[in-house]
């Protein structure tokens, strides 16, 4: 069921009746950065940072966090070591207590991975390779590593792929995953079935397969790019796919920051999906 209130939209797609459902909720916030990712995740007093945009959005981001009553973070991914995605991590890592920090095992001749690595050092922090199949846990919720399952020659395809699970309710992030990495992410035996999926290299019509969105089936996609941007992203290819399969779309080049909170049954989301369907330019 599908509703809309004057808060937004609301998903409820219940499917468990005899299962223990969580005593609280899940907020994630896919936070407009312009043409990046940037993805908090908060569960009771629990936090999780996914990427933190470009090089001039870490005080941005880090200000979003502290609005947000984040103290700390449990965890912070850094999906891969382009500078939309790692730009603003150094910062984070600095401001905040990071007591698990994720990057994959890719490096990248830049200023901008330095100076994550950098501010890692500083803090006396040690990077944790994913390992696929592993599952950790954010207060009620949990979250399983997709992938790298190896070393690709593409750094976007060596993006951390996570499957997280509060209650019910299932979201799929894979960074900017493509083809590839997103094969192997199906071949990997761990079900990735999903009501939300962060679409892949946001947009891009080199992710979101038909073998990826096949195996996740979601309800919703959450599209993460800048107004304008000089990539064209979201490609018609991609939206084409979305809307043929029924697939409702927020945009955060059209909507700003995007959150959806569950209670492990439903889904409810601060805007309503987009209806434009409209390519980057």
């Amino acid at each position: 069921m599908i509703a809309v209130s004057a808060a937004g939209a609301i998903y409820d797609r219940y499917q468990n009746e005899n299962k223990v459902m969580p005593d609280g909720q899940m907020t994630v916030h896919f936070i407009d950065v312009g043409q990046g990712d940037s993805i908090l995740i908060q569960c009771g007093t629990h936090a999780m940072l996914i990427d933190a945009g470009d090089n001039s959005c870490g005080t941005k981001v880090q200000a979003y966090l502290e609005n947000k009553g984040v103290a700390k973070l449990d965890y912070v991914i850094g999906t891969h070591p382009d500078s939309d995605h790692i730009g603003g991590l150094d910062v984070i890592i600095y401001k905040f207590d990071c007591e698990n920090v994720m990057m994959p095992d890719c490096e990248k001749r830049t200023n901008t991975y330095r100076d994550v690595i950098s501010a890692m050092k500083e803090k006396n922090y040690i990077n944790t390779l994913p390992e696929v199949g592993k599952k950790y846990n954010l207060g009620d919720a949990e979250f399983t590593i997709l992938a790298p399952s190896k070393k690709y020659e593409d750094a976007n395809n060596n993006s951390i792929s996570i499957i997280l699970q509060y209650g019910d309710r299932r979201f799929l992030f894979t960074g900017d995953a493509e083809e590839e990495e997103e094969q192997d992410i199906v071949n990997a035996g761990i079900s990735i079935d999903c009501d939300v999926y962060k679409a892949g290299h946001h947009g891009s019509r080199t992710s979101s397969s038909e073998e990826l969105l096949n195996a996740a089936s979601p309800a919703f996609a959450v599209i993460s790019c800048g107004e304008g941007n000089s990539y064209g992203h979201p490609h018609a290819r991609t939206l084409n796919e979305f809307r043929q399969r029924g697939i409702q779309v927020f945009r955060t080049d059209e909507q700003g920051t995007i959150e959806a909170v569950t209670d492990g049954v439903t889904i409810k989301w601060n805007c309503s999906p987009s209806e434009t369907w409209k390519t980057g330019n």
